[in-house]
């Protein structure tokens, strides 16, 4: 007999068979593309991506002898060999299940496929296989619609990958279900055996939420204004599934109006669950918090939450290793296996180009979803075309309805956009006209000013918000006005418990009308409910304006006459803005000029997202020319891993640190040194993060003033900082010492 997966009883009674193994991984993965209208696709690539293990060669090692054997290429030469050009959809995801999807003809870190097909030194299959494995006679018609604004390749490539992820997560959890059932006899080797609680169906988190809607009252102009958007944006959730945009004004409560609708929309149509794709960390920790209390009791089990934060590195770890050590957070945080997925665009995308298979693992997932794209407008400019392409395939043939939420709705449908969105349905009631019912704000650009002047700004106004461009900036300014009352410092250098903390305080000065002179960086755009009567704004996109817009008279209560955001440039170089950012403001001013008295509204948002994307030009919309490459490949040579490692959104890596800034923290450190499983103290340390580029986490490790937690049982996943003199009240984690880059250390 030949086996799949080996133990350590020598007389191999509970070995998994190979056969039952492949029809297991074949079953689960048609299951899982069924979705997509592809278990014709799923079935035959279940049942061959394991052949290679039907060798004498191959059941030596998983007996424990030192055999190196490829196991996945035999599959892949076979589904060429019984289903022809066709083969090629299943043969990428077959040979790259383990290491990776490989380019078709083009080498990069994996050996291209044309290269492994040849076949060279792999050993011979038993006939055995044939025996124990029927094969589809073909794979049937694709069933789906005709391509989008990505071209024909495109969609043949993002095919790969969905059937990718069909094949590993089956993979990976029968694998996961055998070695379960192995370490606890008696246990129901299947997917329900992995979790730890019963998932809430769509149907009680929407009773939930309704309760919770229920005791809101209409009670003021804005308010009612608000009642009227989640009214009429719920009545549009029998609308048949595909692409919307949600046009709402910041404040306008488009948070909670979104999950309403995904959640009624779902429901109606037979989808699985929301998800809901944030630009930034800090914000995918706080609309979780939002929803998990929206949500009430089963909000806990319910609310998945998926960032970069502690992700350990890929693993090479061999089969037995891999599997018995995951645990169930890692479980459902890979494979998206929750009603509710709260992460971060970086997430979102990056995945749905990738090429490992730990990445991949959750897309199939992502098809009959509701996936809410918040703050669509912040799509990095780079990478918008192949960005906007996945949109377009994910709605028109994996049965996603994708909502663009914003209160500044990106310029992104055909024909104004090369390739863009079509048939785009708008949800909220007349977007002009709430645009009009909820101004309440003046902008004006002042010109020039200085620091000092800024400074005389925020004296001369008891409550007053100055947001710039950078972290130096905010700093310097903050520096020269600390004697004021009621004068605050807010950067992503804080922790967000820290933050949290000066909100808090900001808030309740705000409220009982004492100073409140704060200065920050653009984090504080990101969805932060504060309301402060007069908002100065370095120049910047029109977007960004509009967020800080937000920030000023949030509630309606005073005239927006005397409620103004101001924007102003500054002459000091050091406080310049990045290139990108200097074309979005030069935007901006153009559409200020054009629309001076309305220049938050639809149309003029409308007219800086055009003005922007005009002077870009479409090639720099496509930086890595990632659709020019597609539509010159063929099906033998989709450059997979290419495509892979070209989308990524965020250039510079960031490092997290945990800072241990109050006993919550220093427990769940503690806890750590001597937990079995990490999952629920990770989440408990998010909100103790703070992220640093690679040079200054580097700095500060050589130093010593960061170090591993319990490097025995983590290696480096959780990295503290050790040395608290370097993390300050007023301005969060200081990395730039001379000191720490020569090396030097502090722990002396």
């Amino acid at each position: 007999m030949f086996f799949a997966h080996s133990t350590q009883r020598e007389d191999r009674s509970d070995w998994q068979p190979l056969a039952e193994h492949l029809r297991k991984v074949a079953e689960l993965a048609a299951g899982f593309a069924s979705i997509f209208n592809a278990a014709g696709l799923a079935v035959p690539a279940g049942l061959l991506h394991d052949i290679g293990k039907y060798t004498e060669d191959f059941q030596r090692r998983i007996a424990g002898e030192a055999v190196r054997v490829d196991h996945a290429t035999r599959g892949a030469m076979v589904a060429l060999q019984q289903y022809g050009q066709l083969g090629y959809l299943i043969a990428y995801a077959i040979a790259g299940h383990h290491a990776g999807l490989a380019n078709g003809i083009e080498s990069g870190e994996r050996t291209s496929l044309k290269e492994r097909l040849r076949g060279a030194g792999l050993p011979p299959l038993s006939p055995q296989w044939q025996q124990e494995i029927q094969l589809p006679p073909n794979l049937g018609e694709l069933p789906f619609r005709k391509a989008g604004g990505g071209g024909p390749m495109f969609q043949a490539a993002f095919l790969v990958r969905m059937l990718f992820s069909c094949l590993v997560d089956a993979d990976y959890l029968d694998t996961e279900a055998f070695y379960d059932r192995v370490a606890q006899p008696g246990e129901p080797g299947n997917r329900g055996a992995l979790r730890a609680v019963e998932v809430p169906r769509l149907e009680a988190l929407r009773e939930r939420l309704d309760a919770h809607l229920a005791a809101f009252s209409a009670n003021s102009d804005v308010n009612r204004v608000r009642a009227d958007i989640l009214a009429h944006v719920r009545s549009e959730a029998a609308c048949d599934p595909g692409l919307f945009s949600l046009t709402v004004p910041t404040g306008g409560g488009k948070t909670l109006a979104s999950l309403a609708f995904a959640l009624d929309h779902a429901i109606r149509h037979g989808l699985r669950r929301v998800i809901f794709v944030i630009p930034f960390t800090s914000i995918v920790e706080q609309n979780a918090a939002v929803f998990r209390r929206a949500l009430g009791e089963l909000g806990e089990a319910a609310v998945l939450e998926h960032h970069s934060a502690f992700v350990p590195p890929p693993s090479s770890r061999d089969d037995a290793e891999r599997y018995q050590s995951q645990e169930k957070l890692k479980l459902a945080m890979e494979n998206w296996d929750a009603p509710v997925v709260v992460t971060t665009a970086v997430q979102f995308f990056e995945s749905l180009f990738a090429a490992r298979p730990s990445q991949c693992r959750k897309l199939h997932n992502i098809a009959g979803s509701v996936v809410i794209l918040d703050e669509a407008q912040t799509l990095p400019l780079k990478l918008l075309r192949p960005a906007v392409a996945a949109i377009d395939e994910l709605a028109r043939n994996y049965r996603s309805s994708v909502v663009l939420c914003t209160a500044t709705q990106p310029a992104l449908q055909a024909p104004e956009f090369a390739g863009g969105l079509e048939q785009v349905r708008e949800l909220a009631p007349e977007p002009p006209t709430l645009f009009r019912k909820l101004e309440r704000v003046r902008v004006r650009h002042v010109g020039e000013l200085d620091d000092e002047a800024l400074v005389a700004h925020m004296r001369s106004h008891e409550q007053v918000l100055c947001i710039v461009n950078n972290r130096r900036h905010a700093r310097a300014v903050f520096q020269s006005m600390a004697d004021l009352p009621g004068a605050r410092h807010l950067t992503t250098l804080m922790c967000a418990r820290h933050r949290s903390e000066v909100l808090a305080r900001v808030r309740a000065d705000l409220k009982q009308g004492r100073p409140c002179r704060l200065v920050s960086t653009s984090l504080i755009e990101a969805g932060v409910d504060v309301d402060f009567p007069l908002v100065l704004r370095a120049e910047a996109g029109l977007d960004s304006i509009a967020q800080a817009a937000g920030r000023c008279n949030r509630e309606g209560r005073r005239d927006a006459a005397a409620s103004e955001v101001l924007v102003f440039s500054t002459a000091n170089p050091d406080w310049a803005p990045p290139p990108e950012l200097k074309q979005f403001a030069q935007a901006a001013a153009t559409v200020l000029r054009s629309h001076a008295d309305d220049p938050l509204s639809p149309a003029a948002i409308q007219a800086y997202f055009r003005e922007l994307y005009w002077q870009k030009g479409g090639a720099a919309l496509d930086g890595g020319d990632l659709l020019g490459l597609l539509q010159r490949s063929r099906p033998d040579s989709l450059p997979m891993e290419t495509l892979a490692a070209s989308f990524r959104m965020i250039e510079s890596v960031q490092m997290p640190v945990i800072v241990p800034f109050d006993d919550e923290a220093r427990e769940a450190l503690r806890a750590l040194r001597f937990a079995d499983k990490s999952g629920g103290l990770a989440r408990r340390l998010q909100p103790y993060l703070v992220q640093l580029p690679r040079q200054g986490f580097e700095a500060l490790r050589k130093s010593g003033a960061i170090q591993p937690v319990a490097a025995e049982r983590w290696g480096e996943q959780f990295m503290e900082l050790a040395v608290m003199d370097l993390y300050d009240e007023r301005f969060g984690l200081s990395w730039e010492d001379p000191a720490f880059l020569r090396g030097e250390s502090l722990m002396w």
